[in-house]
This record gives structure tokens, C-alpha cells and sequence, in this order.
């Protein structure tokens, strides 16, 4: 199945955090958060302005980007977890050092 976002919705799979802490403590299932840092699948195409003139998106395919943490609406598709959320939920793009 093929998904397309529609104009500022962004499709993102999440990235799960390490196991262990950076002392070494393994944290169980039970006790682990929701990640809040995703990597984005697919864009729409924008939205419109008050003229009607497509803005696109700032966020692209391949993209690494911190969310919200309670935003977007979680979606299985060909039995993989992805989120769906505006762009705006997007707090900001994650870049290597």
C-alpha cells in the first residue's frame, strides 16, 4: 500500500531510544517513554496561502526531526507503526554534529 500526506501532514517513523542508560542501567519496556524523535517517510505538498499559493514544507523525506510529544495520530500501514501530523507538531529537524 502507498501513502501520501496531505497538504502539511507528515508521515514519520518513530526511532527508538537505547535500552540503557549512559551509566549502564538497563531500562525495562514498563518504563520507557514514547519516543519523541522520528524520521520522516513521506510529505504532503503544502499548504495554501491566503493568495492560494502552495507553501511548501521545511521538513523533507529522510529528514531526522524531534515531535511533540502527545501530537500526531499513530497508523499501521502493511503491519509497520507510523505517525501522521502536521508540520507544525514538528519542533525542529535533528542534524548531525
Amino acid at each position: 500500500m502507498k501513502f501520501r500526506p496531505l497538504h502539511d501532514r507528515v508521515l514519520l517513523r518513530r526511532i527508538e531510544q537505547a535500552e540503557k542508560t549512559a551509566g549502564g542501567i538497563i531500562i525495562p519496556d514498563t518504563a520507557k517513554e514514547k519516543p519523541i524523535e522520528g524520521e520522516v517517510v513521506a510529505v504532503g505538498t503544502g499548504l495554501r496561502d491566503d493568495k492560494g499559493n502552495v507553501v511548501p514544507l521545511d521538513v523533507k523525506a529522510g529528514d531526522r526531526v524531534l515531535f511533540s510529544k502527545w501530537s500526531g495520530t499513530e497508523v499501521t500501514i502493511d503491519g509497520k507503526e507510523y505517525m501522521v501530523m502536521k508540520e507544525s507538531d514538528i519542533v525542529g529537524i535533528v542534524q548531525a554534529a
